[in-house]
């Protein structure tokens, strides 16, 4: 069975990927490849596709990994009936009702202020040097 994954080219922390058609029992970079049908480059967003030879082998029976059909799907290619998208899983708290956003808000209770007790201030009068 062929499928059509991406493989990894390009240096450290700069990738660039090759879409390729190859047997889907072998490694991504040590299987022989059937056929490149474009390229990606993730950081530019720039992508080559041959959509005539993809549609080809999609016809044939070609799986898409996950990452690949989604990127022909933006770019109009059309995948066939048979093909199933992956389920996204959401993850589950187990214990969801400790979470504090599921605790019920307490009302912060008003702050008394403090009384301020006015205390007469007696004024002295000021000697003057003569």
């Amino acid at each position: 069975m062929l499928a059509i994954r991406m493989q990894r080219n390009g240096r450290s922390h700069y990738p660039t990927y090759r879409i390729v058609v190859q047997e889907s029992q072998r490694h991504p970079l040590s299987g022989r490849v059937v056929a490149e049908v474009g390229n990606y480059n993730p950081a530019t967003k720039a992508l080559t596709l041959d959509k005539e030879a993809v549609e080809k082998y999609l016809k044939n029976g070609a799986q898409p990994s996950s990452r690949v059909a989604f990127i022909l799907k933006k770019n109009g290619v059309k995948l066939p009936k048979w093909y199933k998208e992956p389920t996204v899983k959401k993850a589950v708290a187990k214990h969801a009702d400790k979470l504090r956003k599921n605790q019920p808000k307490e009302e912060p209770a008003p702050a008394e202020e403090p009384a301020v007790e006015e205390t007469p201030v007696e004024e002295t009068p000021v000697e003057t040097q003569e």
